[in-house]
């Protein structure tokens, strides 16, 4: 590392890589090094000591790992709301605080499961009108917590969404759902893509933007120690 320091790589060999590559987890930090069929470990680190920069400067920006307990403020559809025990049976929303049973045991499953309701109420509106709009029918939904994107779209039209957008404003995960949707009829990133992403969300660029810097927090946020 440019600072003298020593970080590990995780050397992964591919028969689909064509050149060596890095990538680091926004997840925990990992850096991944994919080598080429034909290529050497030596070639390899020194491919990654040529990025020593980028590997640190991106390893600099992600964000610490925050586990959820009473009393932080938990971001809900951009805003930050204050966690606080209460005496009921389930999470729930008052002005600027969500209120949760009071078993700190519990907290982080039962503010998941608070989370993945709200994001599917949320995600499956807002498919179904982009949908509506371009005039495409999608399968199903299905939410999960992947590390790497935010949200995909299969051949069959099934689309799937990470639930933690529902931590984003509500326009990113509206921007979200239209990248999707916009899939089923560009099934690629091309010039034709991104006109039909901007017809179904003309904000777009902004929303995207959002999402790059400040999604490695809501990638951050622990629910289970």
């Amino acid at each position: 590392m440019p600072d003298g320091s020593e970080i590990a790589l995780r050397l992964r060999r591919s028969a689909r890589a064509r050149r060596y590559a890095l990538r680091v987890s926004r997840h925990d930090g990992a850096v991944t090094l994919t080598l080429p069929q034909r290529g050497t470990e030596r070639e390899a680190l020194r491919f990654a000591q040529g990025h020593a920069v980028w590997i640190a400067e991106t390893l600099a920006g992600i964000a610490p790992p925050v586990t959820v307990r009473f009393g932080m403020e938990l971001p809900f559809e951009g805003r930050p709301l204050r966690l606080e025990a209460a005496q009921l049976r389930a999470p729930r929303i008052e002005g600027d605080r969500l209120l949760a049973p009071e078993d700190p045991a519990r907290l982080g499953a039962r503010i998941e499961a608070f989370l993945k309701l709200a994001a599917r109420q949320r995600l499956q509106a807002a498919t179904e009108t982009h949908a509506g709009r371009l005039g495409r029918p999608f399968s199903r939904i299905t939410l999960r917590d992947t590390r790497s994107r935010w949200g995909s779209c299969s051949h069959a039209g099934a689309l799937s969404y990470n639930w933690r957008l529902v931590m984003a404003p509500p326009s990113v995960l509206d921007y979200v759902a239209a990248h999707e949707v916009a899939h089923l009829q560009e099934m690629n990133h091309s010039p034709d893509f991104w006109a039909v992403v901007a017809r179904l969300c003309p904000g777009y660029r902004s929303e995207r933007a959002w999402l790059k810097r400040e999604g490695g927090a809501l990638q951050a946020i622990r629910f289970r120690d």
